[in-house]
């Protein structure tokens, strides 16, 4: 008995007892025998079925001793009675059934339908004679299966082939009760479903529809009567009380009108019906749809008339949305009790992988004729190979599938019972686990790795079910989604691309070819020819794409993000035909693709993050050009996160401002730290002086944009005991250092380094101590001097060193006082001068965003004038900032709301153009554009995508003649 328990045996005891006396006592000594019931899935249940098989017998001993001499015998004949009581019962019932699985040959499978056409024909009980025929080829079937002779595929097409002999015996059956045979009537019975599809589980319903026709001299209304009552026969001949048992369940409810519907149509009754009232669901269930039985002539003409209309299924108005929408239906009618346990239709189920297999061949099947299976792992395979889905989610798919599947077939083959439920007996795990070749502890291990498999299934689903390319493809016609040639020409040219000829070669470019690349770009391109012609510059963004895709070459996550992320795709196609800024970045940087298919990433990242990055970056190289190098790298990158964003629109103006702002200010502090190493190694020590970057202008108030200079001051101190002259000399170094490696030549949009505020300007040194600059402001400081203070920020350097020059500086910009009569004269004086000189020649002062009437320059100008008058006594007047500047002198009773309104508008459509003209154009400049197109491609990205050209003149126009007047009503009070 502890032989027998280390054998796998439940009940030792009584296994010792069955193999001790009886038929079965010559097979106690054999160890192989013995071996051989140890190793079955339930050797209890397997020695307990021998037993009962010998018993029924008329001469036992012919089946032992073939237990014992026939190796292939014994593994068939103990794989199935350890697995499957209901087989063991069928064998008991026959005894000499058995000697079906004996013999070294292969087992093999007769013509199965001739077979089951001759087992009834003319038998006594045809009924009977139906059903026995069909179990004993169903053991030959288990067997195969059990024992690894036929895989999951293998064993459900000979299943799905076995129910479709059965059907045409059936149905031989049924013509015997007519007259005539039914003589007059062609029937065929269509499979659908698992049947239809070749991948039919042991048991399940056996989904059909039957489609009659009338023989020759009959009477199409007198076909149909005797057409119904032969597929009645059919049914009754599969389902009735018999001895035998029944089959399985004949199921034709997926007819046209489902169960309310007459039981047979006509083909032109079919095809009238499928043309004009056929339901999205009905088109996928005809997916799979085959000749079984009957006139299987008649079949295929039914299956070539509908599968045109399976295929044009897709483009129906809103297909994609109702299917994922059913299979969420179908989910939510799992009853509670049984989601923990449901293999077929809960959550990672098999309904998992196969609507989403489903989804994307009725999408793309309609061009790729290579996607049209009805078996579910053909169709995996095919779209796997296709590029439509990924070649690690295709295996993990198939994989996860064939496993699903194989445990359900396990479930189902106990007691033949149509079930999808995981049972909770540990013994019944325990047998499932060990069919499948698992050991330890084969329930535990069983239920861990279909866990496992409904998380991954449930993963992939998700992402390719819900995937948002999906519902795009869809809408296109069937000429669209082919992308051929003449298909592809006609689009662009309906699309309003300006070239469809040079279009048209891009296309060729990225889709000619065999290779798995230009397979997923044919999938891409048909949708994203659509979204670039959403944007101003679809000819652009195509050439950008061409470009970006040549770049990343065979970048094995781009192309897969691009098809999984229908996000990326489309955010993608209308970044690069909006902006020729950030498609140039993403030229450079192409690897910056992957964060546009997520919102987070699409965030500026933190100023402090990007100092240390920077900084990382370029203390990975000794050489400061090349530290420079890696700097830029970092900056090209967020340059194009922020550009995505706003065209995007998912940053406002203040958060773009503040964006540019924080890159600049990590560049320049990386920077700062190359030049600093650079001049000390020149030097051959520390530097003698503290130094440190004030940034003025819009870089000091936190609004640069995408053309902003970076405006510093350069300050430094000596440190104690250093030569006054040395230390000069060391600051300037750095600051040369710094402007040097900033204003090398490269791709990117430079970083200039503009010192022009400087006291004296362009003729004050470059660079001065702290001291120097106190004793020039105390003595010669202008009003222009302490008006560009007003936004004096330190950025980089020495910290201490920053705060001691905003320390310095405050009483000039914020006197306690304010400034006198005359100073205000010469603010106004020098505003004046400006409008008048300092306009480029040859433009159109009215079209200028920063200099022209009711510009940028007329609401700081007031606004900093307001500063120097007041702020001394209005400290919400101490920024920076022009916005909060605003509120802060409407608050401080200084300027009426609706002014500040005007004001804030005129400066906030301004700011926001003059950033568009940057990214639409690529180049900076404060002038609207010229060019129509140009225009309004700044039109889309400042005012909304469906903007023009005459919108954006016309806001123009409204908001910078209000802001003129207030200008000119508050700037000269």
């Amino acid at each position: 008995m502890l032989r027998l328990a280390r054998l796998g045996f439940g009940d030792s005891e009584r296994a010792a007892a069955l193999l001790a006396g009886g038929a079965l006592a010559e097979l106690a000594d054999d160890s192989a025998v013995v071996a051989a019931l140890g190793g079955a899935a339930d050797p209890d249940l397997a020695l307990r079925t021998l037993a009962d098989l010998a018993a029924a017998q008329t001469e036992p001993a012919a089946l032992v001793d073939a237990l014992r001499t026939d190796p292939a015998l014994r593994t068939r004949l103990l794989a199935v009675l350890g697995t499957t009581a209901a087989l063991g019962e069928t064998l008991v019932r026959h005894p000499p059934l058995w000697r079906e699985l004996a013999g070294a040959a292969p087992l093999r499978l007769p013509d199965l339908r001739a077979t089951m056409l001759a087992a009834v024909d003319a038998a006594p009980a045809p009924v009977d004679a139906l059903r026995r025929e069909y179990r004993r080829l169903l053991l030959l079937v288990t067997a195969r299966d059990l024992t690894g002779e036929d895989d999951l595929a293998a064993t459900a097409a000979s299943l799905a082939d076995l129910a479709g002999a059965a059907l045409d015996a059936a149905l031989a059956v049924a013509r015997a009760a007519e007259p005539d045979g039914g003589a007059g009537v062609r029937l065929a019975v269509i499979g659908m479903g698992k049947c239809g599809g070749r991948e039919l589980n042991y048991v399940s319903d056996v989904d059909v529809v039957y489609v009659v026709e009338p023989a020759e001299g009959t009477d199409e209304s007198e076909a149909l009567r005797v057409g119904t009552r032969l597929a009645q026969g059919l049914m009754r001949a599969c389902t009735a009380p018999s001895p035998e048992g029944a089959l399985w369940e004949v199921d034709a409810a997926l007819r046209p009108e489902g169960k309310q519907g007459p039981l047979v149509r006509t083909l032109a009754s079919h095809a009238a019906y499928y043309e004009r009232w056929a339901k999205g669901w009905e088109f996928q269930a005809l997916l799979k749809a085959r000749p079984v039985a009957g006139d299987l002539e008649l079949g295929a003409r039914y299956v070539q008339t509908v599968s045109p209309l399976v295929w044009r299924a897709a483009a129906r108005e809103g297909f994609v949305a109702d299917v994922q929408a059913m299979r969420r239906r179908v989910e939510q009618l799992v009853p509670k009790t049984e989601q923990a346990r449901q293999l077929k239709l809960g959550r990672g189920g098999l309904r998992d992988v196969e609507f989403a297999v489903q989804l994307l061949q009725l999408v793309h099947g309609r061009a790729d004729e290579t996607l049209r299976s009805g078996t579910t792992l053909a169709a995996l395979a095919a779209l796997g190979h296709g590029g439509y889905i990924g070649r690690e989610d295709a295996a993990a798919f198939d994989e996860a599938y064939r496993f699903l599947r194989t445990l359900e077939h396990r479930i189902q083959l106990f007691r033949l019972r149509r079930t999808h439920l995981v049972p909770e007996r540990e013994e019944d795990l325990r047998r499932i686990g060990r069919s499948l070749g698992m050991s330890g502890d084969p329930a535990a291990a069983l239920v861990d790795r279909w866990r496992r498999y409904a998380l991954e299934v449930r993963r992939i689903h998700e992402k390719l079910f819900y995937r948002p390319l999906l519902d795009a493809v869809a809408r296109l016609s069937a000429g669209e989604a082919r992308l051929t040639p003449e298909a592809a020409r006609a689009r662009l040219e309906a699309l309003g691309y300006a070239d469809p000829a040079g279009a048209l070669r891009h296309l060729e470019a990225l889709t000619s070819g065999l290779s798995r690349r230009a397979t997923i770009q044919r999938t891409l391109l048909p949708v994203m020819l659509g979204w670039f012609a959403e944007a101003a510059e679809p000819d652009a963004g195509l050439l950008a794409f061409r470009r970006v895709s040549d770049a990343l070459g065979e970048t094995h996550w781009y192309l897969r993000d691009l098809r999984d992320e229908g996000l990326t795709a489309e955010r993608m196609a209308r970044v690069l035909a909006s902006s020729r800024f950030a498609a140039d970045l993403l030229l450079r940087a192409p690897e910056a693709v992957a964060i546009l298919g997520d919102d987070a990433e699409l965030q500026p990242r933190t100023r402090a993050a990007l100092v240390d990055e920077v900084r990382a970056a370029v203390g990975r190289h000794d050489d400061p050009t090349a530290a420079a190098a890696g700097a830029r790298a970092v900056r090209r990158r967020e340059l194009f996160r922020t550009a995505a964003s706003d065209v995007l629109g998912l940053l406002d103006r203040r958060g773009v401002g503040a964006a540019l702002t924080d890159v600049a200010v990590a560049t320049l502090r990386g920077a700062l730290d190359a030049s600093v190493r650079f001049v000390e190694g020149e030097r051959r020590g520390p530097l003698p002086v503290r130094f440190a970057v004030v940034g003025m202008g819009r870089l000091g108030g936190g609004e640069m944009g995408y053309g902003s200079d970076a405006d510093v001051l350069f300050v430094h101190d000596a440190l104690p005991g250093a030569d006054e002259r040395d230390a000069t000399d060391a600051a300037y170094a750095v600051a040369n250092e710094l402007r040097r490696i900033l204003a090398l030549p490269a791709p990117d949009p430079p970083l200039l380094v503009d010192a022009d505020l400087r006291p004296e300007g362009r003729q004050g040194p470059l660079v001065r101590s702290l001291s120097s600059y106190a004793a020039y402001y105390r003595r010669w400081a202008v009003v222009w001097e302490r008006q560009a203070l007003l936004r004096a920020r330190p950025v980089a350097g020495d910290v201490e060193l920053g705060r001691e020059f905003l320390e310095l500086v405050e009483p000039l910009r914020h006197p306690a006082s304010g400034i006198t009569d005359a100073d205000v004269r010469e603010v106004r004086r020098i505003k004046a001068r400006v409008e008048a000189e300092r306009l480029p020649r040859g433009v159109d002062r009215s079209r200028h965003l920063k200099l022209g009437p009711g510009g940028i320059a007329d609401v700081e100008w007031v606004v900093q004038l307001l500063q120097l008058r007041h702020a001394g006594r209005v400290p919400g007047l101490r920024t920076a900032s022009t916005r909060d500047a605003l509120a802060a002198a409407v608050e401080g009773g200084l300027l009426a709301a609706d002014d500040a309104a005007a004001l804030g508008a005129a400066w906030e459509f301004a700011v926001t153009v003059r950033d568009a003209a940057v990214l639409v154009r690529g180049k900076a400049g404060s002038e609207l554009p010229k060019d129509l197109r140009e225009l309004r491609a700044v039109a889309q990205l400042a005012l909304g995508r469906d903007s023009t050209a005459g919108d954006l003149l016309e806001e123009h126009r409204r908001t910078a003649r209000r802001a003129r007047a207030v200008f000119d009503r508050v700037f000269f009070v």
